[in-house]
């Protein structure tokens, strides 16, 4: 089964840089910018948002060629917060995915306006994509931007920072969580069934179930950044230390991180079997973000 789901992931992330190249090619921009912007693109990565994104998709309808362009729009999201995560005035990393971060190359002012137009453009790919319909369209562009603007990932990355030397209770941790990283994974389980024509209450379980599978993803960062292979992670372990960030093995314990992972994947699972995706690829993805060790 493993071996399985390593294969589909594995095809869908070589699937998703074919697509990326398409988008590329024919886009005539300032060719500096356009090797910032594709650098981080293509600097490998799990490519897991649009993984579930097909997947939440493929649970209900089998024609995955329509989630393509918002697969690629979302990972360009995430790969420009990437970018600007990683400047000096923010989390001032030197290397990701194994390799320097994007200002460490580029320098900072080409590394800001490659996450501008990694951002902006993703709006684009998704309004000229033809396999859509205009109500899709809007949907889907509605959602994203809310997932990944003030009130969503935004919101959740300006908590974080508040955060740094600060005590935080559980209760916090988890909202800056569900922000930061949770608001990506629910909008793209979220729009994959939606675009697979999953019914209003199936899509509604599948949101509650995208928020404990974001806390999942968060909780295993965390353990990871405490007893995860540096060279499996492309990045120094023990950063979350040395910037004094709000943690689950810092608020909990090691144990205790790993404990309240557990009871988040157990409610995850349940809310998938509210939704009749119980033994869809979702199930397996959850288990694989439980438990990946990079």
């Amino acid at each position: 089964m493993k071996q399985l789901l390593e294969g589909y992931i594995e095809s869908n992330q070589q699937l998703f840089l074919d697509k990326v190249k398409e988008h590329f090619k024919p886009l005539t921009i300032p060719e500096q910018l356009k090797k910032s912007m594709l650098y981080s693109l293509e600097a490998g990565g799990k490519r897991l948002r649009p993984i579930l994104l097909r997947a939440s998709f493929e649970t209900y309808s089998p024609n995955v060629e329509k989630t393509y362009s918002t697969q690629i729009a979302l990972e360009m999201i995430h790969t420009y917060s990437l970018i600007h995560d990683d400047l000096p005035a923010m989390d001032d990393d030197s290397y990701r995915r194994g390799l320097l971060t994007n200002h460490k190359v580029f320098g900072e002012a080409t590394a800001i306006l490659a996450g501008d137009g990694l951002l902006t453009y993703s709006f684009e790919i998704i309004a000229n994509d033809p396999l859509l319909s205009e109500v899709e369209k809007v949907y889907i562009l509605r959602e994203l931007a809310r997932a990944s603007g003030p009130s969503g990932m935004v919101a959740g990355q300006i908590l974080d920072m508040e955060a740094e030397n600060q005590s935080v209770n559980l209760e916090q941790l988890e909202k800056i969580h569900a922000l930061k990283t949770g608001e990506l994974l629910r909008f793209a389980v979220s729009a994959g069934a939606f675009l697979g024509n999953a019914t209003e209450e199936q899509i509604q379980h599948l949101e509650q179930f995208a928020y404990y599978l974001g806390l999942i993803f968060q909780v295993q960062d965390d353990i990871l950044d405490v007893t995860g292979d540096e060279g499996k992670l492309g990045k120094a372990v023990g950063s979350d230390e040395s910037n004094h960030k709000s943690t689950y093995p810092k608020l909990l314990g090691l144990d205790g991180a790993i404990e309240m992972k557990k009871r988040y994947t157990e409610k995850a699972m349940e809310l998938l079997k509210h939704a009749n995706a119980n033994t869809s690829r979702l199930a397996e993805l959850t288990t694989y973000f439980s438990e990946r060790d990079h």
